[in-house]
């Protein structure tokens, strides 16, 4: 007993909250590294095969804020525990489908508990951190998303090589079981939170600065997979990266984003509106360094960790960005930016797709550059007319300590 409480003591409850992130992001996105193997297996085309991640996108979309806020009275503790069963149990399943549309509706039910958790996790995460450290602590809950969101897809595809098509997804059931395990035994109890009344959390669907914001992050997102979304073909129709390559380069984004990530919480800590407009415009910067189309490895290693550090800290920024404007209800607030991020994926691929059609490979970056223009405009109407204090503003940290220090 003595040893088991002392590790309790030592792993910190977040880092199965991440697990779950990682684990409900590779059955997202991990799907696209076995889609050779679904259309071989199930006799299907590209474009049906293509619908296994469309689909799951829109689920979310049009259904993540009702889940949220029906589940919204319900024990945070419990309901985190039963998302991660879900997942798992849909992965296992799914591992052993015996048609494409039998995969299809297992797709469908993770989709529909995945703002459940993805709300409830940041939300628990916060809680366990006082409040001038909430922006690290979603930080760390970040890197789950982060690491299930860049390294999903060459994980799913390394096992399914090595092993089966079954392997891949089994890999994601264990991951979802060992997360909620760790959950159960590892989180204390949560405190029995103010149960805030529905109308309370529709209430914030009146507030005109939040729709700005949730259009910002539809946009940063639109602009971060219209060139993501086709990175492995970009790496090597224009850089030129070989094949086995660009599954490292993938791993080098990663740990990009990693760390981009941590440096997010950190900097939106410090100025919030600053960081929010700077994000864009280094993501531009990036994408510019791509259009280039350097073929060299030291360089495309660079401009990799930059892409990674900035794309995946958009994932921190635009959430702290949106839900700040409404902290009375943060779990809706944070089911509307699950949504609406992901209805950003949707239309950021299909309009890369559009822009290369058009224009050759390299149309993706204008894609791209678009999307960066319209999000930059809603920021900047969010900052200079709804709060022209926001450039000079200190960070989320300073002012609630500021606050803590008057009480």
């Amino acid at each position: 007993m003595v040893q088991f409480s002392s590790v309790k003591k030592t792993i910190n409850p977040i880092f199965f909250i991440a697990l779950g992130l990682f684990g409900v992001y590779t059955i997202e996105f991990g799907v696209v590294g076995i889609l050779p193997a679904i259309i071989e297996r199930y006799n299907i085309s590209t474009s049906q095969a293509g619908m296994l991640v469309g689909v799951f996108a829109i689920v979310i979309a049009l259904f993540g804020p009702f889940m949220v806020l029906l589940l919204s009275k319900v024990n945070r503790k419990n309901v985190l525990i039963a998302c991660l069963f879900i997942f798992a149990g849909s992965s296992l399943l799914s591992a052993y489908a015996p048609n494409f549309y039998v995969l299809l509706i297992l797709r469908m039910i993770p989709a529909l508990f995945h703002p459940v958790y993805f709300s409830l996790a940041f939300v628990t995460a916060i809680s366990l951190y006082s409040k001038e450290k909430s922006t690290q602590a979603s930080a760390k809950a970040f890197v789950g998303t982060s690491m299930g969101m860049v390294l999903g897809i060459p994980i799913t595809t390394y096992i399914q090589h090595q092993f089966s098509f079954e392997a891949a997804l089994i890999f994601c059931t264990l991951v979802n079981i060992a997360a909620g395990i760790g959950i159960a035994i590892m989180l204390p109890k949560t405190p029995t939170a103010e149960k805030v009344t529905y109308g309370k959390q529709l209430g914030i669907l009146r507030k005109i600065p939040l729709w700005i914001n949730i259009g910002a992050a539809t946009f940063i997102f639109a602009a971060m997979f219209s060139v993501y979304s086709y990175s492995a073909e970009y790496l090597e129709q224009v850089m030129g990266v070989s094949g086995e390559a660009i599954s490292v380069m993938l791993i080098v984004f990663g740990v990009g984003g990693v760390a981009g990530n941590m440096l997010a919480g950190r900097l939106i800590g410090i100025n919030m509106a600053r960081t929010t407009v700077f994000q864009p415009i280094v993501l531009a910067l990036s994408y510019f360094f791509l259009y280039l189309g350097e073929t060299s490895i030291a360089p495309i290693i660079l401009i990799m960790i930059l892409w990674g550090a900035v794309h995946t800290s958009g994932l921190i920024i635009t959430q702290i960005w949106l839900t700040s404007e409404a902290p009375e209800a943060p779990e809706f607030a944070t089911g509307l930016y699950i949504s609406f991020i992901n209805l950003g994926v949707f239309i950021g691929s299909a309009a890369g797709g559009m822009f290369i059609g058009f224009l050759g490979m390299k149309g993706t970056i204008w894609s791209g550059l678009l999307f960066i223009v319209l999000a930059l405009v809603c920021i900047l109407i969010k900052i200079f007319i709804f709060n022209p204090k926001g450039m000079k503003e200190k960070g989320v940290s300073d002012r609630e300590r500021r606050e803590e220090a008057l009480l």
